[in-house]
C-alpha cells in the first residue's frame, strides 16, 4: 500500500506527526508492505523516524539526469544517498506539466541504475464502451518500459490510476471489477516485456481516489 502525499503537509512539524501515526499502524500490518513517497524535502528527516519498522520511505520523482545544471531538480542518487529505495516516476500530474513517455523511460532508466525500485503511474485520461482506452494503457507501458531489463522485474511496481475518476473533476468513478480488468491487460502487456512469469508476479496497484469506504473492495 503506497500514500502519495503530494505537496503536503506545510510544515516538518505536522509530516513527523502524521508519519508517525501511520508508523503505529503500519508497524501492526501483516503480509503487507506501507510505502509513504512524502515531499523530498521531508524525506531525511521522515528517514530518522523509519529505521527498524515496516514503514518505507519513497520519493514523489526523480530527475531524468545523474547530476549538473538542473535546477530544482533531485537526481535519483539523491535519494538514494538517504536511504530511500523506491521513487514515484510518470504521475499524471507530471505527465500534465508536459513529461512525455521518453523521459519517463529515461527517468526510469537512471533510476534503476542508481538502485531505485520504480512505481511507475499510467493511466488514462478517458474511459470510452469500446476499448479504445486500452490502446493509450498499452502504449504508455511500451514506450515507457523501453528497453527494461527484464532480470530487474522485481523493483517494479505498476501504479494504474485513471485519470477520469480521480480528483473535483472527476466524470465516473471506477469499479474493483473493472480495476481487475484492467490489472490483468497491463500484466498481459508487461508479459512481453518482462517474461509471463515475472508479469504475473508483478505488483498492480489502485491509484483512482481510493478512500476508506472502498479501498477493502478494490484490496
Amino acid at each position: 500500500i503506497a500514500g502519495n502525499w503530494k505537496m503536503n503537509p506545510a510544515t516538518l512539524k505536522d509530516a513527523k506527526r502524521t508519519y508517525g501515526a501511520i508508523k503505529k499502524i503500519a508497524n501492526k500490518a501483516r503480509r503487507t508492505k506501507v510505502l509513504i513517497c512524502a515531499p523530498s524535502i521531508y524525506l531525511s528527516e521522515l528517514k530518522k523516524m523509519s529505521l527498524g519498522n515496516k514503514l518505507e520511505l519513497g520519493a514523489q520523482d526523480v530527475s531524468f539526469a545523474d547530476i549538473g545544471a538542473h535546477t530544482g531538480s533531485i537526481s535519483a542518487y539523491m535519494v538514494r544517498d538517504l536511504g530511500v529505495k523506491t521513487t514515484i516516476i510518470g504521475h499524471s500530474e507530471r505527465r500534465a506539466a508536459g513529461e512525455t513517455d521518453e523521459i519517463i523511460n529515461q527517468k526510469i532508466k537512471t533510476a534503476l541504475v542508481a538502485g531505485l525500485h520504480i512505481i511507475l503511474c499510467i493511466g488514462e485520461a478517458v474511459r470510452d464502451s469500446h476499448g479504445e482506452y486500452l490502446d493509450v494503457l498499452r502504449k504508455q507501458l511500451e514506450k515507457n518500459l523501453a528497453g527494461f531489463p527484464s532480470r530487474q522485474a522485481d523493483k517494479l511496481i505498476i501504479a494504474y490510476e485513471p485519470i477520469w475518476a480521480i480528483g473535483k473533476n472527476a466524470t465516473g468513478v471506477e469499479t474493483p471489477d473493472g480495476f481487475l480488468h484492467n490489472k490483468i491487460f497491463i500484466r498481459k502487456i508487461v508479459s512481453h516485456i518482462i517474461g509471463k512469469k515475472k508479469a504475473l508476479n508483478l505488483p498492480v496497484l489502485y491509484g483512482g481516489s481510493a478512500n476508506a469506504q472502498n479501498a477493502g473492495d478494490f484490496l
